[in-house]
């Protein structure tokens, strides 16, 4: 059997007018209008005048570096896996404490891995700050960087080179062995200041044979180049 009663309308009784607004709401709703147009427009000559920002900021990453200039990403990929952008990619490879003389490929950073590749895509991140969150050696921050228009995709991939860090006093260019003496958590309990004697012949001995390396290189190359020569000439 079906039921013939009609259901009332929700919020009252049926056939009950609701009240209408009065003079005051009509006056209320352009209380924000009217208070802005009395007030001083103040127009910002930007690029020419640059506002400063607040000093904890979402602008462009960096990573970090240690006292001596070692890395401190340790190439986790935790930062990755917390953007919810998929802006992130890393890749990251084992730090090798053999001589580069007899092969290795020196180290980067001061635990077992180094962050390889590191890229961040500007097309996609969204400035949340969960990859600085996820960071468990603070290797990544925000910096107060903010202009990062470009007229070509491309540019705006930016790579481990344009997000490192410059090198400050008493830093030097990895790669190069750890402070003689330290373990990696030594690192993180600050008592690393600057790098060593031994870090600095390290790096000045590298530094010396990658260009002996460079100069032979151009040498058997030219050295080529003009064997080609006189044979087309003959």
């Amino acid at each position: 059997m079906s039921d013939s009663r009609e259901l009332e309308p929700q919020g009252g009784h049926s056939g009950e007018r609701e009240s209408e607004p009065g003079l005051l709401a009509s006056v209320a709703g352009f209380g924000v209008t009217f208070s802005t147009m009395f007030k001083k427009v103040y127009t910002e000559e930007y690029p020419e005048e640059k506002r400063p920002t607040q000093p904890r900021f979402h602008g462009r990453h960096q990573l970090n570096r240690h006292p001596d200039g070692l890395e401190k990403c340790v190439g986790c990929e935790l930062c990755a896996w917390a953007c919810p952008a998929d802006a992130i990619f890393v890749q990251g490879a084992d730090n090798d404490d053999t001589p580069i003389e007899l092969g290795g490929t020196g180290r980067f950073s001061p635990g077992e891995r180094y962050g390889r590749v590191y890229q961040i895509n500007y097309l996609r991140c969204i400035f949340c700050g969960l990859c600085i969150e996820a960071c468990p050696t603070r290797a990544l921050t925000m910096t107060n960087f903010y202009e990062l228009v470009d007229d070509n995709r491309t540019d705006l991939i930016y790579t481990k080179d344009q997000l490192l860090a410059p090198l400050q006093e008493g830093m030097l260019p990895p790669p190069f062995p750890m402070v003689d003496g330290l373990e990696e958590r030594d690192y993180y309990q600050g008592k690393v200041s600057s790098a060593t004697d031994e870090q600095r012949a390290y790096v000045e001995d590298y530094a010396a044979r990658a260009e002996s390396s460079d100069t032979s290189g151009s040498d058997a190359s030219a050295s080529a180049q003009s064997t080609v020569d006189e044979e087309v000439a003959r």
